[in-house]
């Protein structure tokens, strides 16, 4: 409903390509029906104390880099994190004490906790007024978390397009509001999983004086989960499993990037009783046993 959701100034990015849409038409087209497949792991033989594969790159040495740094900029924290970092993407309905609706999404987010359901959503500190979304968890203390899927993105992108106040995120995006049970923003319908949230505690990020010398402040949303909504054909019977192939999430990754989940492989959790039940591991030699 406002240009609240663009990225700000501070962190206004120069576009990769002069040109977009002329190097997207040179692209091999995006393929919706490739099934999600599953391989064996990196490196099914590899035993306790052996040397990891990532070791032949050892010779390579690291630099290190203080955030803090006098001469470092903060565009070249953010540039860092979020190229070094895959997330998964929120996108938040929340609504204003005056019934205005807004749809925003969110790469700093997380769930951390399942009893109870609990999430955290982070909001960068901005040179000018807070976003929407930060500003109506505080004043109403609840939202919609929707999970971005492949076949939503460009409408969820859609919404950080910086646009005159009033304007409504869910004509932008041409996505379809459907009514939540628990709280009063909407949920929306094209998104495959979705969670009713209230506010916990909202966190002000007021690290190293911010606050203090006249600078913006990020803050971290604490929210717990009140109701999930799955689309029928994508949970399985005892309502307790997420159909990859049909949430096909995203992450979002450094610059314009994302990425997509198409191949996947499994590694069971050890058990040190049945580890050390194996003799061919080398679990017994590294514990001396």
């Amino acid at each position: 409903m406002s240009s609240s959701n663009s990225v700000p100034s501070p962190f206004v990015l120069k576009p990769k390509y002069a040109d977009f849409k002329k190097v997207q038409a040179s692209r091999e087209p995006f393929d919706a029906s490739l099934p999600v497949t599953t391989t064996q792991s990196p490196n099914p033989q590899w035993q306790y104390g052996s040397v990891p594969s990532s070791r032949s790159h050892i010779s390579n040495s690291h630099i290190e880099i203080d955030p803090f740094a006098q001469d470092r900029r903060m565009i070249s924290n953010y540039k860092l994190l979020i190229s070094g970092i895959p997330r998964p993407i929120s996108f938040v309905s929340t609504i204003e004490k005056t019934g205005e609706k807004n749809l925003a999404p969110f790469s700093y987010f997380q769930v951390i906790d399942h009893d109870p359901p609990t999430f955290v959503i982070g909001f960068s500190a901005r040179a000018s007024r807070p976003k929407d979304t930060r500003r109506n968890l505080e004043e109403t203390g609840e939202c919609v978390i929707n999970v971005v899927s492949e076949q939503m993105i460009e409408a969820v992108n859609a919404t950080s397009l910086d646009v005159p106040h009033g304007t409504s995120e869910w004509e932008l995006s041409g996505l379809t509001p459907e009514p939540s049970s628990t709280v009063k923003p909407e949920r929306v319908k094209e998104a495959v999983f979705s969670i009713e949230g209230r506010l916990l505690e909202m966190k002000e990020l007021d690290y190293h004086g911010a606050r203090e010398a006249g600078k913006p402040t990020g803050a971290l949303a604490i929210i717990e989960g009140m109701r999930f909504w799955v689309r029928e054909d994508a949970i399985n019977e005892s309502r307790e499993d997420i159909d990859l192939a049909a949430l096909r999430p995203l992450v979002q990754l450094g610059g314009i990037q994302y990425g997509r989940v198409r191949e996947t492989f499994e590694l069971p959790r050890p058990s040190l009783g049945t580890e050390l039940a194996d003799e061919s591991n080398g679990l017994a030699k590294v514990l001396g046993e």
